[in-house]
């Protein structure tokens, strides 16, 4: 933690902070206006808006542990609209991640030689079609029943690869079912997200962090930030212990059965103290971030957040896979390559809490970060 002598007050460090991530939300948001429409401006701004989304988060963040500190209205006002600006933003990204997360499962999971892919491009998304490179080239001796699909794996492909005959057979049309299900919402997050931009609510959001870049408003009588810094560190240990760590590893639905509880059911349930975890290690990260100004951090904890961050990753793709099974009048072998999916997503989020298992385990060391 930052030693605070007697020229820096309380007051300074906590402004400087927030100022500064104040200073790179208004940075970032005009970054994101002023990219034209081209490819390059559309990454650039894309970039702008995850640069956007992380200072809010951050500066939502710090008024969420520093809020004895800060005028409370304020703070109370302007922390659910950042939480609301950075969900908003960051749906569009997630659906991305997403998507090719669960492709590169299909892919890996069914072999490229044996899996199928539409033999028509009409009939698949045009963000589909760059992902069907991935399948092989298409096939042309005749099409499965209900499609214009090749014929599944020839003799001899399962043997090869190792994979089963109805996982090859299901793979492609699942991966067509997943590309048009998640782009459409990704076409609507993107839609909801310019609308954002262009609402009166955000423009009250944007017009509150530029009076932050110029002016914290604090309380007269300022408290010491460790004390406050060092519950939001307990509060995250409270979470981690509460964690079932020495499961970490385990076939994903052991404690499901265990209970008596359905299979499919119990793994979603118990995900939500891994969510609250990895919301408090944010806290923790941000709050250490006001006390150590300037790159570097705890690689422990940056470790962690990592391994938590995949956590929630593999539990939604394993959850748009299962939404994605119960769509009515699919094929049984698309249902069955959904499963699979599923079940190999489930097995990543033990993986996920297996890492997070060890990380936390290992001794606090500094790391320089961009």
């Amino acid at each position: 933690m930052a030693q605070l002598n007697h020229e820096t007050t309380t007051g300074d460090v906590l402004s400087a902070y927030l100022q500064g991530q104040a200073t790179e939300f208004l940075r970032s948001l005009r970054l994101h206006r002023e990219s034209s429409t081209d490819a390059q401006g559309a990454e650039e701004s894309l970039e702008a808006a995850r640069a956007l989304r992380r200072a809010a988060r951050r500066i939502g963040g710090t008024l969420h542990t520093f809020r004895p500190l800060l005028d409370q209205e304020w703070a109370s006002g302007l922390r659910p609209e950042l939480a609301w600006l950075s969900g908003t933003l960051a749906r569009e990204h997630a659906y991305a991640t997403r998507l090719e997360r669960l492709l590169d499962a299909l892919h890996r999971l069914s072999g490229a030689p044996g899996v199928p892919m539409p033999t028509d491009h009409a009939a698949v998304p045009a963000v589909g079609r760059r992902s069907a490179r991935r399948w092989g080239s298409p096939r042309s001796s005749g099409a499965e029943s209900g499609g214009g699909w090749a014929q599944p794996t020839p003799p001899g492909a399962e043997q090869q690869s190792g994979t089963p005959r109805g996982l090859t057979v299901g793979a492609a049309k699942a991966a067509a079912l997943l590309e048009r299900q998640l782009t459409l919402a990704r076409t609507r997050a993107h839609s909801t997200a310019l609308q954002a931009f262009g609402s009166s609510r955000f423009h009250a959001v944007a017009d509150n962090v530029a009076v932050l870049a110029s002016e914290v408003p604090l309380t007269k009588a300022t408290e010491d930030l460790k004390p406050l810094a060092a519950k939001a560190e307990e509060n995250l240990a409270e979470a981690v212990a509460a964690l079932p760590l020495g499961q970490a590893g385990h076939p994903y639905n052991a404690e499901a059965l265990t209970h008596g509880l359905a299979a499919a059911e119990a793994p979603e349930a118990q995900d939500a103290p891994w969510l609250k975890t990895r919301a408090l290690l944010r806290l923790h990260r941000y709050a250490q971030e006001v006390l150590t100004p300037g790159p570097g951090g705890d690689l422990r904890l940056a470790e962690a957040g990592q391994a938590l961050d995949r956590h929630r990753e593999a539990a939604d793709a394993a959850s748009a896979a299962a939404s994605a099974a119960r769509t009515p009048r699919i094929a049984p072998a698309t249902a069955y390559a959904l499963g699979v999916l599923h079940a190999d997503q489930r097995h990543e989020v033990e993986a996920a809490r297996f890492a997070f298992h060890q990380a936390w385990l290992r001794e606090t060391e500094a790391v320089s970060t961009p």
